[in-house]
């Protein structure tokens, strides 16, 4: 009985620091949670103040009176439909692309052994590395060759074709299947281009949906070679049109400005809030959520 009285009450205290940890764990990712969530608020909030209200009280949090007066003029002052349209067909031609050749790619580099074919994907891998500041110049200089300046060949093609982190995502998800299925499609007669699009690329689906969100995202927020590469309004993608916008508009206005940005940012956090779960899964799924 002396026993059964001395571990009850030291479990219960283990229960309540367990439980008195968990309640600090959850306040601190609460406050790291509010802490980054804060500037996409403050960026709703103040695109619906007027002009006065950020004059007169620039520190106000709520708007007073709310108005969508920033937003008629954001979309009417500059032509943001021509915009999407470039930045929408951009993407979804670049993820095409993107998913194709990753994952031929990834599936190459799991499945067929040749020499020097390790090294190679490291290799490959390492190029990952680099910054994209670096390869900013050699690479205008290849797409003047092509005749790709000012052209949206210059941001598609290469999206499709170089993409380390795809091809590394793909080839983890193919290391991932049980070769027992390629064993028997080969007994079967299957030849190599067969097995894989009728074996392995359907099983690649929920990797393929994360990386499509990945690289949407990427292309979308993307603005250093855009903003080198395209010279033609016209051809101007959402990110280099807020660009071109402040430079028009100047930063006074801010609730113009933070308009702008909200109807730029929208379609991505969309894109991302119906696939961060799958995002996560396939990550998992693959091995890297343990790396």
């Amino acid at each position: 009985m002396a026993t059964l009285d001395t571990t009850a009450p030291a479990a219960s205290q283990g229960r309540a620091a367990r439980s008195a940890r968990q309640v600090l764990l959850h306040l601190v990712l609460l406050a790291g949670g509010l802490a980054m969530v804060f500037p996409f608020v403050w960026m709703l909030l103040t695109s619906f103040k007027t002009l006065p209200q950020l004059l007169d009280d620039p520190l106000s949090l709520l708007p007073d009176p709310w108005t969508i007066a920033n937003y008629v003029q954001a979309w009417t002052a500059v032509p943001f439909g021509q915009a999407y349209l470039n930045s929408i067909y951009i993407c979804l031609l670049s993820v095409a692309g993107t998913l194709l050749t990753a994952s031929m790619a990834g599936y190459a580099f799991a499945r067929i052994e040749f020499r020097g074919s390790k090294a190679l994907f490291w290799i490959f891998l390492a190029t990952q590395m680099i910054p994209k500041q670096v390869t900013l110049i050699p690479f205008y200089l290849l797409m003047t060759k092509f005749g790709w300046v000012d052209s949206h060949l210059s941001l598609i093609v290469p999206a499709m074709l170089v993409n380390p982190f795809a091809v590394f995502l793909m080839r983890q998800f193919v290391l991932t299947l049980p070769k027992e299925l390629e064993e028997a499609a080969r007994v079967d007669g299957c030849g190599r281009w067969r097995m894989f699009w009728r074996i392995v690329l359907p099983n690649l689906r929920p990797g393929l949906a994360a990386l499509a969100i990945i690289v949407a995202l990427d292309v979308w927020n993307s603005f250093l070679f855009p903003l080198v590469l395209l010279n033609t309004p016209d051809l101007f993608t959402v990110p280099l049109l807020l660009t071109s916008f402040r430079g028009q508009f100047g930063t006074i206005n801010y609730g113009l400005v933070m308009a702008a940005s909200a109807i730029a940012t929208v379609p991505m956090l969309i894109a991302f809030v119906l696939g961060q779960r799958r995002i996560i899964s396939s990550l998992a799924s693959s091995g890297l959520g343990g790396q």
